[in-house]
């Protein structure tokens, strides 16, 4: 089993858009934050394809990942991720070969089969109500694109063939550990949202994994919700901000990301409590010292080999102490 300090940390940015901010300044965070952390020796910035959800800007991923990457230096910067069942492979491989390009060894394609939405924005994206069951061809076809041509091949990416993007799956289920495992991927589960089946998955990841031209042995990946802050008690009532985001969430109601409130008795009932509550399971919650144990529990019962953190806060400079926090506990250094 690994020690947290050999465990690579990663940061996964959802552009989040605050109650009375803007776009822009969702963006001009993102990059922020961005340098932040690749000072602070964070491995992988990764942005996430969501629509129609107020409090999130990073709907046009490819295009945010390219300005990200263009105010950074060395930091990977990568989509956790795109959601493939929306897009034609040609049209990501199009996209990703041309960001390996223009930043070449620093672009990372995460690919997931959700929309990122609800079904009316599904069908807004002229996505088939049985996309998600051709996911397994469709990442095949987009890795094809991605690799070098074989003779008489007519149909190319370009750019993107011959430029061997390294592509991860993303899951919150079995299914795409199972595939991960099958096509010889690094796996990521989405523990920051879903964290029920994250040991099953894990398992079966590691059970089935078949080794590939790109990856030799499983690579684990496990997206984390951490609210980190100089005291137990601030951190939990900074939590209160993603606490009150997902319950609106919850009951269909959407909003950017409210500012931290002095308790959250009585602005839920009893189910909509256990339903955040079992959304952020995962979570780790306190200031630097219990930051850092409960880091090392969770590393030990996962033996992950990359931590992907999701940090929702109201206020940028709390999200970058979050992040030095974590970077504390892990003693990175670069």
């Amino acid at each position: 089993m690994k020690n947290l300090s050999e465990v690579a940390l990663s940061v996964l940015d959802l552009s989040p858009i605050i109650e009375g901010g803007t776009v822009a300044e969702s963006f001009r965070n993102s990059v922020d934050l961005a340098r932040h952390v690749e000072g602070l020796g964070y491995r992988r910035f990764w942005l996430a394809e969501h629509h129609n959800i107020p409090g999130i800007a990073s709907a046009a991923t490819a295009v945010l990942i390219g300005h990200v990457a263009s105010a950074t230096k060395s930091i990977r910067i990568g989509s956790g991720g795109i959601m493939l069942p929306n897009h034609p492979p040609l049209v990501i491989a199009e996209q990703f070969g041309t960001l390996e390009a223009l930043f070449p060894g620093r672009i990372d394609l995460g690919l997931g089969r959700a929309p990122g939405s609800d079904q009316m924005t599904a069908r807004a994206l002229r996505r088939d109500p049985s996309a998600a069951d051709d996911f397994p061809d469709q990442v095949q076809e987009l890795l094809a694109f991605l690799g070098t041509p074989g003779p008489g091949q007519k149909l190319k990416a370009i750019p993107g063939a011959d430029s061997h993007v390294p592509v991860w799956l993303l899951g919150s289920s079995t299914f795409s550990a199972r595939l991960a495992a099958f096509l010889g991927l690094p796996f990521a589960f989405a523990a920051h949202f879903a964290p029920r089946l994250l040991h099953e998955a894990l398992r079966l990841y590691r059970e089935e994994f078949q080794p590939s031209g790109s990856l030799a042995k499983p690579y684990v990946m496990i997206g984390l919700p951490v609210i980190a802050a100089d005291t137990d008690e601030t951190a939990r009532h900074l939590a209160t901000s993603p606490q009150q985001q997902i319950l609106n969430l919850i009951r269909n109601a959407p909003t950017p990301v409210p500012p931290p409130v002095e308790s959250m008795e009585g602005r839920w009932n009893a189910a909509e409590r256990s339903a955040v509550n079992d959304f952020l399971a995962a979570s780790i919650i306190g200031g630097p010292g219990s930051v850092k144990s409960q880091l090392e529990e969770f590393v030990a019962a996962t033996d992950a080999d990359e931590l992907i953190i999701h940090s929702g806060f109201y206020d940028q400079e709390d999200r970058k102490r979050s992040y030095e926090i974590v970077a504390e506990a892990a003693d990175l250094v670069l």
